[in-house]
């Protein structure tokens, strides 16, 4: 089965800063992937790497096997790929309701699963504000009208970059159910967070980075069964 999307000998630099270094990875079909490692490890530069929105200076991008290195991101998110990045990014000048309805359309498929009316459902806190500001929100509010504003491009692919990073514990959990809902309807997904027991909880396969590199990939169970690896790479 061709990869969503495989990245091989994959290097990204910012300037003279050498960031990622010679990294393979790969998201198959229905697969919830973590990626994991400590602050400055090179997670969200892989992330952006992948969806065009920073150049990689060596290796290559494949999205459903077109090579794709390189490529403006609006290039990759019409190849069924939603990104919800670090700081969210939501529209503060829009309504809610205008934010989830700019982004609907069917997915590359012609699915079109995730309607207005699921998202709603998905996130009864955000039918509850549809007319407010997106800056009106607080910053759980924000997590989920981002997530929800990429689930209306019917993805085939989601890539949550630092899930519940600065939230409540409340709004976290809720996250967390989400992020199972994501799971459950097929939809694959990479995500990113530091909490690693939640994270495992929901994942098949994790990757841990460490420098740039590639130090951990492989199952779950394989990833659980090293307590002293996790406590090297991820413990605080």
């Amino acid at each position: 089965m061709t990869a969503l999307i495989e990245a091989k000998g994959l290097h990204t630099h910012y300037g003279q800063s050498h960031i990622l270094r010679g990294i393979d990875f790969q998201i198959g079909a229905g697969e919830t992937i973590g990626l994991m490692g400590r602050n400055g490890m090179g997670k969200t530069t892989l992330l952006k790497s992948l969806m065009g929105i920073v150049k990689p200076s060596g290796g290559t991008v494949q999205v459903k096997g077109k090579n794709m290195t390189g490529a403006t991101p609006y290039a990759v998110a019409r190849e069924g790929i939603a990104y919800v990045p670090e700081g969210r990014g939501i529209f503060g000048n829009l309504s809610v309701k205008e934010n989830l309805v700019m982004a609907a359309r069917p997915g590359t498929k012609g699915q079109r699963e995730w309607t207005y009316e699921r998202v709603l459902d998905t996130f009864p806190r955000l039918a509850e504000r549809l007319n407010h500001g997106g800056q009106q929100l607080s910053g759980g509010e924000q997590q989920m009208l981002t997530i929800g504003r990429a689930l209306m491009t019917n993805p085939d692919l989601l890539i949550l970059d630092e899930a519940t990073e600065g939230l409540a514990p409340l709004i976290a959990r809720e996250i967390w159910r989400i992020c199972g809902l994501i799971r459950e309807s097929g939809i694959s997904s990479v995500i990113v967070d530091k909490n690693w027991k939640h994270v495992t909880q929901i994942t098949d396969r994790n990757v841990i980075l460490v420098k740039g590199e590639v130090v951990f990939e492989g199952t779950t169970q394989a990833l659980l069964a090293q307590p002293g690896l996790l406590e090297q790479h991820l413990g605080v």
